[in-house]
């Protein structure tokens, strides 16, 4: 009962921030609507302060002593229980090719990638192409709502909120029955974020560096990479962050 009035919740916050849309300009630069600045730039400062002290350190202790191979088979299984809820997303936005392809990444990996630790589908021409529910959400032109950044987890907006919450549904952990199934899930988040982390020490670093104010840039780079995800073109690593 309660799980049902949370996604009432989220759905009516949605609805009301409809009338702040993500467009384009003249040049093709994303427009963002940001109402909450002021409370979204104090928990910026606030996760920066975090990411200072412990995730960064963190994430630079993990590369460099971690061997890459482990890390690889760990970004792998991460990858692989996404698989699911990118299977659901692609059905909802009758991408059945690319629902296929996910199905078929997530049966092969499970098994002959052994639980999902060596990527044999992208060998075997199946590549990887997560989608969540935020993104089935904007596909059929729900607008984003304003951006958000909230405590412990920086840069979203209302739609993809409320769209990472509904796409727990869909997390195969989620109907695994065993007393320490919750930690199981914090461990998995943890490490996931240690691990994209890492993986961005250096596009981070560099953005951090050109930037004359960092929060308008990352607000930017957040919602042009949602944008280009929703209309399906390349979003380069290199280019914009994996937030």
């Amino acid at each position: 009962m309660r799980e049902f009035g949370v996604v009432w919740v989220l759905a009516l916050a949605l609805m009301a921030g409809g009338c702040a849309t993500t467009t384009r300009d003249e040049d093709g630069h994303v427009t963002v609507s940001d109402p909450f600045e002021g409370v979204n730039r104090f928990f910026f400062d606030l996760n920066q302060r975090l990411d200072r002290n412990a995730g960064r350190p963190a994430a630079t202790a993990y590369r460099e002593t971690v061997p890459v191979s482990i890390r690889g088979g760990l970004h792998n299984v991460l990858d692989n229980l996404g698989g699911p809820v990118t299977v659901a997303n692609s059905l909802l936005q009758a991408r059945l090719e690319s629902a296929g392809i996910a199905a078929g990444r997530f049966l092969v990996n499970s098994t002959v990638g052994v639980a999902g630790i060596f990527d044999v589908a992208t060998d075997w021409g199946m590549p990887s192409r997560p989608r969540d529910f935020g993104e089935t959400m904007g596909t059929y032109g729900v607008p984003p709502g304003p951006y958000l950044v909230l405590p412990f987890r920086g840069s979203t907006d209302v739609r993809d909120f409320a769209g990472n919450y509904l796409d727990g549904y869909a997390t195969p952990l989620r109907y695994v029955r065993y007393d320490g199934r919750n930690y199981v899930g914090l461990m998995k988040s943890t490490l996931g974020s240690v691990n994209n982390r890492a993986n961005n020490l250096v596009t981070l670093r560099d953005i951090e560096r050109a930037s004359v104010d960092y929060y308008a840039t990352m607000r930017t780079w957040y919602m042009e990479r949602r944008a280009r995800l929703i209309e399906d073109t390349p979003v380069r690593t290199g280019e914009l962050p994996d937030f």
